[in-house]
């Protein structure tokens, strides 16, 4: 199976899936899982559908209505390195069995497994950092080259599933398509046996809801289909579907988009915000103040989650210097418009100190000073003036063609003689 490496052309949103998305829940029957594929795919987005399997006991239904829709359809399976080996071979089983011609397997970054989960044991301590960096984070990576894609969701799974409808908006407005929401447990053990579809390996052994090997277990009689899904945690979704809350998903306002990185807002993965009380070692996806992680380091260090670093002016960047790497992402803070020293904090950190990951603003954050913090190594801006948003996201703010203060050796100020300056290397 190859890996997906080739990736579409960027959706761009289109505001009239938000008019029509109501209309399109009441076109078809609640049955009629085929008929809401078949728009999806040919009608609706043609050439801009992708299909998201992950190949357990009941992903046969929707993978056979693919095939009778169209057998080239891309169809991602979420490789996760955690699988059932009888899932792998069922992969296998049902690519030939169906006539599937276009499986791809997503695999995680290695690049994140290195840093996150060199032992392969996250999932023992944070399974919601497992499965984002093993299936959410592929997934958007490819799903960015697609106006939609579709789920073998259906209601009767879980309460937080009831009232799961065929179409859903997301919040980047593409269009979640779930041809069997309206299914029972007994129409999908129908649908198998009317076209003989082959079982996968581990159903008759108890396993109703099969994901990835460490956290799935036997379904005993009577319980909730994915009861064996993360056994004994407050955890029902892997992440892939982030819009489901227990009610039917609307889009999430753009203004609650607050994160822009590469030429659009985007969903804040950083959404906790430290507080006294946090522990060092156990916090996840917040970025620790740098005198906290000063007085926690080693806690820090051996804290298995994604983590960010908070750098406020007066902190002394060049103590940590030999631990940036460790961060997925620095926030460098403006509290003030006055305060420049947030410009010096992002220079030492991508300059001299040579970080390559997410340097992002926050703060005082203004249109006219994106262009400077830019220039100074910052590619992220957390954005809540609104002139400042629609600065960005009409592309319109002010350039700055002349510097008086020079950055590396590209920049020379007007009446400067670039000889008399001295080299990058020997400053």
């Amino acid at each position: 199976m190859p890996e997906a490496s080739v990736l579409h052309t960027q959706h761009k949103p289109d505001k009239l899936r938000a008019l029509g998305i109501m209309a399109l829940n009441g076109m078809f029957d609640e049955m009629d899982g085929v008929a809401v594929l078949r728009q999806a795919a040919t009608e609706l987005l043609p050439g801009d559908l992708a299909i998201v399997s992950s190949f357990g006991a009941d992903s046969a239904v929707l993978l056979h209505m693919a095939a009778r829709v169209d057998p080239s359809l891309p169809v991602f399976f979420l490789e996760t390195g955690k699988h059932f080996p009888e899932t792998l071979a069922y992969v296998e089983t049902l690519k030939k069995t169906l006539g599937l011609i276009n499986v791809t397997a997503l695999t995680p970054d290695p690049k994140d497994l290195a840093r996150f989960d060199p032992k392969g044991d996250l999932w023992e301590t944070d399974p919601d950092s497992c499965c984002h960096i093993r299936k959410t984070e592929p997934l958007d990576t490819v799903l960015d080259g697609f106006g939609g894609w579709v789920t073998g969701r259906k209601r009767y799974q879980t309460k937080e599933r009831g009232v799961l409808p065929h179409f859903e908006l997301t919040s980047d407005d593409r269009i979640k398509v779930n041809p069997l929401a309206y299914f029972s447990d007994a129409d999908v053990d129908a649908y198998k046996i009317k076209h003989g579809l082959p079982e996968h390996p581990l159903f008759a052994k108890g396993y109703k809801s099969i994901g990835c090997a460490p956290c799935t277990t036997i379904v005993a009689e009577g319980e909730d289909p994915r009861a064996g899904r993360w056994r004994g945690l407050d955890k029902k979704e892997c992440g892939i579907h982030f819009d489901f809350n227990g009610a039917i998903a609307k889009p999430m306002p753009v203004a609650e988009l607050t994160l822009f990185k590469d030429g659009a807002f985007i969903a804040d993965p950083f959404h906790h915000v430290w507080a006294e009380g946090d522990d060092p070692a156990a916090v996840r996806y917040t970025h620790i103040p740098l005198p906290v992680f000063l007085a926690n380091r080693e806690a820090v260090l051996a804290n298995p989650h994604p983590l960010g670093l908070l750098i406020s002016p007066g902190d002394r960047v060049e103590e940590v210097e030999e631990d940036l790497g460790r961060f997925a992402s620095v926030a460098i803070a403006f509290p003030a418009f006055t305060d420049g020293r947030g410009y010096s904090s992002a220079r030492l950190v991508s300059e001299r100190f040579g970080y390559k990951g997410e340097l992002r603003a926050v703060g005082d954050v203004l249109a006219d000073q994106i262009p400077l913090m830019r220039r100074c190594g910052i590619n992220a801006f957390v954005v809540k003036h609104e002139p400042a948003r629609k600065a960005l996201e009409n592309g319109s703010l002010a350039t700055v063609n002349i510097f008086y203060q020079p950055v590396g050796t590209t920049e020379v100020p007007v009446g400067t003689r670039p000889f008399l300056r001295r080299a990058l290397e020997t400053a």
